[in-house]
């Protein structure tokens, strides 16, 4: 029988600050992993060519809460980056979001700021309510637009249109009326110096944490005494998909190595909305900095097998969530979180705040038996 105060399920963001966190309170730890290595979807690791990669794709850093950036910069130093995608359409890539220089390239036009809102306002399709994302979309660009840049990849990435999907997927792509053409704006946009992994690697090294990985919870469930579980993987496996499964999209990473060029693509990220299977291809070096000779890419496939990586967001899976979320809160001494677990499409820094959240609970739980 194996002895801690608090058994965590995952060694992500999740899983990890919140062992930080009860470690620092004096509790003893055993974190848990199925895969060979810590960090989950955000591991990255230098490929066989010595360039560093991110082996489940790219995973880019930002956010406007000071309290996440303070907490996580007492594990890594940070490198100033600034994401920036192009989108090919009908042959050009363009920026995106969709700011003046894309309309203006795309149209052949000259649109100035003021020029550009009142184009926007001339081929919007007004909706109301609105419900789902073609709804924002249209309300937003018009139907062009719509189709050229968010239809088809929509498609790709859900194996849904957007009228399928609830309006909070399209809501986190912005339209500006200006050249800005950052895919984010949040105050902090930054990339940990030496990757991930080794952030991680700090943020776990302590003495009241025991990691074990290639372990899965079932299987050593029965033998682990403890006072507290934290869950963060998929909540309807935690119970055996009582009310059936909640449904999740997945993705296939092809990686490929360049060794006769420097460069691949202009910026880190291109978007292939109407074109190929793949839905972007990502150069790792635009944003981690690393200098080399040669370079490594990565093409994302969505598909509907494999593991999970994106709840679906849709009034039916928020209903079928639900269930398992008012089962879950009939349990005392098991919390879950993280984007699995509480079935959000969560970005990092919002899984670090709702990990900073939870083990404050946490810890007042087990102040209070």
């Amino acid at each position: 029988m194996i002895r801690a105060d608090v058994l965590v399920v995952g060694a992500g963001f999740a899983g990890a600050v919140t062992a930080r966190l009860l470690a620092d309170a004096g509790h003893s730890v055993l974190i848990i992993d199925r895969r060979p290595h810590i960090a989950g979807n955000a591991y990255d690791e230098y490929d066989a060519h010595g360039i560093l990669i991110h082996r489940y794709g790219p995973h880019l850093f930002h956010t406007n809460s000071d309290r996440v950036m303070r907490w996580l910069s007492r594990f890594t130093d940070w490198r100033f980056y600034e994401h920036r995608v192009l989108t090919q359409v009908e042959g050009q890539l363009l920026p995106f979001p969709i700011n003046r220089t894309t309309l203006n390239r795309l149209y052949g036009l000259d649109l100035d700021e003021a020029g550009v809102a009142a184009f926007l306002e001339k081929v919007r399709e007004p909706r109301d309510p609105i419900r789902t994302s073609e709804d924002l979309v249209l309300s937003s660009v018009g139907r062009d637009l719509c189709d050229k840049f968010f239809r088809g990849y929509t498609r790709k990435q859900w194996g849904l249109d957007l009228a399928e999907l609830s309006a909070g997927v399209a809501a986190r792509i912005p339209v500006r009326t200006n050249d800005d053409d950052r895919y984010f704006t949040d105050v902090y946009q930054f990339m940990p110096r030496e990757g991930y992994t080794k952030l991680f690697e700090r943020m776990l090294d302590h003495p009241h944490i025991q990691i074990r990985l290639e372990t899965d919870f079932r299987d050593i469930d029965r033998h682990i005494a403890r006072r507290h579980t934290v869950y963060t993987g998929p909540i309807d496996e935690y119970y055996d998909f009582r009310f059936g499964r909640l449904p999740y999209r997945s993705l296939r990473f092809e990686h490929q190595h360049f060794a006769d060029r420097e460069w691949f693509q202009p910026v880190a990220q291109i978007n292939y909305p109407n074109d190929h299977d793949y839905t972007r291809i990502t150069e790792f070096k635009h944003a981690t900095g690393q200098r080399h000779t040669g370079t490594s890419i990565v093409r994302e496939y969505p598909q509907s097998e494999g593991d999970p990586y994106y709840p679906i967001p849709r009034p039916e899976n928020e209903e079928l969530y639900q269930k398992y979320k008012d089962l879950s809160e009939t349990e005392p001494n098991i919390t879950f979180v993280g984007r699995l677990a509480q079935y959000r499409y969560y970005n990092m820094d919002q899984v670090v705040a709702a990990a900073l959240k939870s083990a404050e609970k946490v810890k007042e739980a087990l102040r209070h038996p």
